[in-house]
């Protein structure tokens, strides 16, 4: 029962954020994020982020490990679910408490797989445990999104299928947001940090469409960086990851069907 009140708690907290949040900008941590000296020393404002008991989120069967260092890859994904119209904060956890059920119960992991998830209303979800606080002290949680890769890369999943539509105005302000702030925390650099599921592994993620976007991405989550007067020395002479996409991957079977998520390099599941 008490993870059904969790969604109305979301729905009080995105009215009372204004018509900002209704257009689709990504709210700001409340008044304990603000008066974190971490996060008002930070050049790019932390977007909102909702914490897993936000969302309703299952006791992980281990705790998640966690790396004294930073990741060096963000990596871009699709959940490979429908295109949902549904934008409220309701379906956006719904959608994670999904996901982790997915991963727990059917592929057997630790707990949900990616760092991160982006409903296709604008919200942004943390996802594997201990997570907000690894990024915090800037070191790395291990996930399980991205095979053979999960020791050094941290993985975005972005609801909706995305090999022949493009994301809503509201997921890609808040993955643009999210991006921002992750380069600009650990120091990474936007054009060459920023790639895709099938730049590591074969696989369609993050759908031909989305792919297509990541320059803009990049070039999108500099501009937020720079504007922001961060010190990353930023270029846009840097070649992302070469694709490992070999041939044409099979279409996603069934929803959160992405891809290779693990692999025998990845110390964790």
């Amino acid at each position: 029962m008490e993870n059904q009140r969790w969604p109305v708690e979301l729905e009080r907290r995105h009215v009372l954020g204004g018509t900002a949040a209704l257009a689709g900008a990504v709210l700001l941590g409340g008044a304990a994020d603000l008066a974190d000296p971490e996060a008002a020393q930070a050049a790019v404002k932390r977007p909102y982020v909702y914490k897993r008991g936000q969302w309703g989120a299952r006791k992980p069967k281990v705790a998640a490990t966690v790396l004294d260092r930073r990741p060096d890859h963000i990596v871009i994904h699709h959940t490979a679910s429908p295109n949902s119209k549904h934008y409220g904060t309701s379906h956006a956890a719904a959608l994670s408490r999904s996901i982790q059920a997915f991963h727990m119960d059917k592929n057997g992991w630790d707990d949900i797989g990616e760092q991160f998830t982006i409903s296709r209303g604008g919200y942004i979800m943390e996802g594997r445990n201990r997570t907000l606080a690894a990024v915090k002290a800037r070191n790395h949680v291990v996930g399980a999104q991205t095979a053979n890769e999960n020791s050094h890369t941290l993985g975005i999943e972005n609801e909706g299928t995305y090999t022949s539509a493009v994301p809503t105005a509201r997921l890609w302000n808040a993955l643009i947001d999210l991006c921002a702030w992750l380069c600009d925390h650990y120091g990474l650099n936007p054009y060459s940090a920023i790639v895709g599921h099938r730049d590591y592994n074969s696989t369609q993620c993050p759908g031909d469409k989305l792919y297509s976007m990541l320059p803009k991405l990049r070039a999108s989550a500099a501009k937020r960086m720079a504007a922001a007067g961060t010190g990353v020395h930023l270029s846009d002479h840097v070649t992302p990851l070469r694709t490992r996409l070999r041939g044409t991957p099979p279409a996603p079977r069934f929803p959160y069907d992405d891809g290779p998520a693990l692999g025998p390099e990845d110390p964790t599941r």
